[in-house]
């Protein structure tokens, strides 16, 4: 199981990827558009959808995860890009097996800026 904070940044590639490629070859994949080595991770999934790779640099290496499900399919996001940039809730539900673009997410709290603020509001009625 893979542990994430909220701040890394994850991206899918929604092509599939031969997985008989390791650290080499889908290294090079991710430095054609990506500095692997700020702690990124990418995520590749094979053909059939049942197995993919999440390949990030941690501590002066490589680290390949590895998932084949033994039931279902891995449900990637519709997209017509090559790679997609999710969240670590997202990666964590793909590798479960959920399907991520199904759930519904709550709208997070936002401060207001200056010129929305309810009090400040009032108190311009005020005068």
């Amino acid at each position: 199981m893979l542990s994430l904070s909220s701040k890394v940044r994850v991206f899918l590639w929604t092509r599939p990827v031969d997985m008989r490629k390791g650290f080499d070859g889908l290294g090079n994949l991710v430095t054609k558009e990506h500095d692997i080595f700020e702690g990124d991770l990418f995520v590749f999934v094979g053909r059939r959808k049942d197995r993919c790779k999440v390949l990030f640099w941690q501590r002066g290496g490589y680290v390949l995860y590895y998932k084949r499900l033994d039931r279902g399919r891995f449900k990637l996001p519709q997209s017509s890009d090559d790679q997609v940039e999710m969240t670590s809730t997202d990666l964590s539900m793909l590798l479960e097996g959920i399907d991520f673009s199904r759930v519904r997410k709550p709208a997070h709290w936002k401060p207001l800026k200056k010129s929305e603020s309810p009090v400040r509001k009032r108190i311009d009625k005020a005068s």
